[in-house]
């Protein structure tokens, strides 16, 4: 743009707003009005007091998991809630009783932090210190009283936090306490001496380097949102104990993968679901060191003790990825979930139990066509309590553990499912035959839950299946402990979601159906429809909260909200799945046609001549294919791509993972399978077919699949005259996390939409 051109635009502002509303201030979020220099009133969400809008999506409580202290009585939830008013994330732990009846206590954490257990009435916070830039970890002590002729309680912190020590940095992370062993294990950034008390120093020396340059002579140059530089993840120990009543944390932090050349927690997204800890010894799961990380997804599991010696690996060196390792109880098994693949990051997961005395492993129903991920031993060991994606929710299931290594004579048992509905995401075993989980659904966050009753399942292993066929969901009891959000979302009545089935190009295929709020059965080509298309490919629309694409958002904005799970989709079973590789621009369309025209068949209520369609990664690719193939016949008005492939060669060369591209589509992007394949399946090679509205929302730190993609689509709409507008995030990667940009990205997509769907009264 010329410098005439800026002179223009700064000194003509009403000429802006009429070239583009684009740039609209942004004044205050939370009035949600968006009026430009004077001009006519932009597009406005619906809103009203019984109405879920983008606005209380971003501004709705998120609690996490909870945690139980040791005895099981008490319960630990972090929660944070944004304020548009106060522009403000305010963050808070929650402590809730699990078998009586009494208001959770809220503690403010007015400087964020983490909160977990130290003991059964004592909590640890660490939070950073804006002084002395370093962690500094605090004990609360808690108050649990109960009524014994009664179900009261009183839950109390009479006492203010106590200052227990400092950690060298101000990056500590995924803390796991021991009470039996006094000590603190936790993950930490460091620079290649592996010394965590040369992490400040080392940032300093980096910082002032004189230059910003980053060198590299291997792969994985960036990965997710950050380009790698010179530090890495590693696990420590530390000394934290009580003496005399008082807490004291101690001054030797161990490096337990020091010289292994081995990082873990795995990123970008490990935690502390990547290692667990027993009373001697710390289990966790690395890249294997061995091997380009960019297109090799192998993961190795080790056990290695306290001090960071004697340690051993308990994989068989023949597997792909494993994830969420654990101890039993009793510190002699652990186990892990597996993938066979290596360079597959979406294959089938079984369970391996490997005993520790016996130094022998076994998989747990190696046969069942789902994909355990979440893992816990019961506090008796007998049993493997697990979450699966099962029929577009995230259930959980238990198996037994055999003494010793199964036969080949006997006979793989099946896992018995405690739950049936929405999506659990933690698991934690408690005395007395209890479980508790945490679960969202597509009407609410979390909220915390537990079963009771468990001490009724069979022990034998060899008699498993016969067993647990006299058992059912109501040999169980569930009780909800918590409600965060019951008052925030009341009279909002979101869609609870509606399945549908059809047969799609091979096999029967799931969806679901959001209603708009007034909606009504006796209606007729009232509602515009709305296909949202989900990212992976390797994913599902579950029945779960969002807090970015959340369909019931979309619903009580007026759309009738459509969203199918094709072939690629997760949860189906494995052979859906796998059904997607090198057949990106096939399969999956014929299944989205094929529904797409089940709703239109089955529901009269909505309008055709009004539909719209959006999708992020895998998504937003098919966005772009779907522009790239108007025989396809969905007759669509317009059109949103997030973060979406535009040219599917480049994406082989230019993504972060290389073994996604690799294994999506049949090899490296030069060879002549894969080529074809590109040349077939690439958008970029039918923008000569390119005519419907698209809105193209890209985040310019996404690595996954970098901006210039949705640059690239946006110019080829522009020149072929086909309306468009780009949104770009520079501080966003594959998701909009940001509170603001949240609320923006809602106001462009359905402004997008009603630009050309909209009702006459400009809603």
């Amino acid at each position: 743009m010329t410098v005439v051109s800026w002179i223009l635009l700064i000194a003509l502002p009403s000429l802006v707003c009429a070239l583009s509303d684009t740039q609209i201030p942004f004044h205050n979020p939370a009035d949600n009005i968006m009026v430009a220099h004077g001009t006519k009133p932009a597009f406005r969400f619906k809103e009203g007091s019984d109405v879920f809008t983008p606005k209380d999506l971003v501004e709705l409580s998120r609690p996490g998991p909870g945690v139980a202290n040791v005895p099981g009585d008490l319960v630990l939830v972090s929660v944070s809630k944004y304020s548009f008013a106060d522009n403000k994330n305010n963050k808070a732990i929650y402590i809730a009783p699990v078998e009586v009846t009494v208001e959770p206590l809220e503690i403010q954490l007015t400087k964020g932090g983490q909160a977990f257990w130290l003991a059964p009435r004592v909590i640890a916070h660490v939070v950073s210190n804006e002084q002395t830039k370093v962690q500094d970890i605090y004990a609360i002590s808690v108050e649990f009283e109960t009524e014994s002729s009664s179900d009261k309680a009183r839950i109390a912190t009479p006492d203010p936090p106590v200052l227990i020590g400092s950690f060298p940095t101000s990056t500590s992370d995924n803390f796991r306490y021991i009470p039996e062993s006094g000590v603190l294990v936790f993950s930490d950034s460091v620079y290649e001496d592996g010394e965590l008390k040369a992490v400040k120093e080392g940032d300093e020396l980096w910082e002032g380097r004189g230059n910003t340059a980053f060198v590299y002579d291997e792969t994985y140059v960036r990965h997710w949102d950050t380009y790698r530089g010179p530090k890495h993840l590693s696990l420590f120990s530390v000394k934290l104990a009580q003496q005399n009543g008082i807490w004291s944390l101690g001054e030797d932090f161990i490096n337990l993968l020091d010289g292994t050349k081995h990082s873990s927690p795995v990123e970008p997204f490990g935690g502390k679901d990547d290692f667990d800890v027993s009373k001697t010894h710390v289990v966790y799961t690395t890249l294997d060191p061995e091997l380009p990380r960019a297109w090799h997804t192998k993961q190795n599991v080790y056990v290695v003790d306290l001090e960071g010696k004697n340690r051993k690996e308990v994989t068989s060196g023949k597997q792909g990825a494993t994830h969420t390792p654990v101890f039993s109880h009793g510190g002699t098994k652990v186990a892990w979930t597996e993938l066979a693949q290596d360079g597959y990051e979406s294959d089938r997961a079984v369970i391996v139990v490997y005993d520790l005395k016996k130094d022998e492993s076994y998989k747990l129903a190696p046969h069942w066509d789902r994909s355990p991920a979440s893992l816990s031993f019961s506090e008796d060991d007998k049993y493997i309590y697990f979450t699966a994606g099962s029929e577009a929710r995230v259930k959980v299931f238990v198996l037994p553990v055999p003494d010793s290594k199964p036969g080949p004579d006997k006979k793989s048992v099946s896992p018995f499912k405690l739950t049936d509905q929405h999506s659990t995401n933690t698991i934690q075993p408690l005395p007395g035959g209890r479980l508790l989980y945490s679960q969202t659904a597509f009407t609410k966050p979390n909220d915390v839950y537990v079963i009771r009753g468990l001490d009724q399942l069979p022990l034998s292993y060899d008699s498993w299946n016969h067993d647990t066929k006299d058992l059912s969901a109501q040999s169980f009891r569930v009780s909800q402990l918590t409600k965060f959000t019951e008052e925030e979302l009341k009279g909002k009545t979101l869609d609870a979601g509606e399945e549908f089935h059809f047969h799609g190009a091979e096999k029967e295929i799931q969806g679901w159906i959001l209603k708009p709020k007034g909606y009504s059965k006796d209606d007729r080509k009232k509602w515009a429809p709305l296909l949202l298309i989900h990212g992976g490919p390797q994913g599902a629309w579950e029945d779960g909260w969002s807090t970015r694409w959340n369909p019931n958002v979309f619903a009580q904005q007026g759309y009738f909200v459509i969203a199918i799970n094709p072939t690629g989709s997760t949860t189906f079973g494995q052979e859906l799945t796998d059904a997607i590789a090198e057949d990106w621009g096939g399969k999956p369309f014929v299944d989205l046609r094929k529904g797409w025209q089940y709703i239109l068949d089955n529901y009269p209520q909505i309008d055709k001549d009004r539909a719209v369609a959006a999708g992020a990664s895998y998504g937003g690719y098919a966005i772009n294919w779907i522009q790239s193939n108007p025989d396809f016949g969905f007759g669509f008005k317009a059109l949103v791509c997030h973060d979406g492939v535009f040219d599917s060669q480049y994406n082989g060369y230019s993504t972060d993972e290389l073994f996604f591209f690799n294994h999506e589509f049949g090899g490296q992007p030069w060879t002549n399978h894969t080529r074809e394949l590109t040349q077939k399946f690439s958008p970029s090679n039918h923008v000569h077919k390119w005519s419907t509205p698209e809105l193209i929302i890209h985040g310019s730190k996404d690595y996954r699949l970098p901006e210039t993609d949705g640059i690239a689509a946006f110019h080829a709409l522009q020149q072929r005259g086909v309306p468009s507008r780009l949104v770009i995030f520079p501080d966003e990667n594959h998701w909009v996390l940001n509170h603001g940009n949240s609320l923006k990205w809602h106001y462009e997509v359905l402004r997008w939409f009603n630009q050309f769907v909209g009702e006459d009264d400009g809603n």
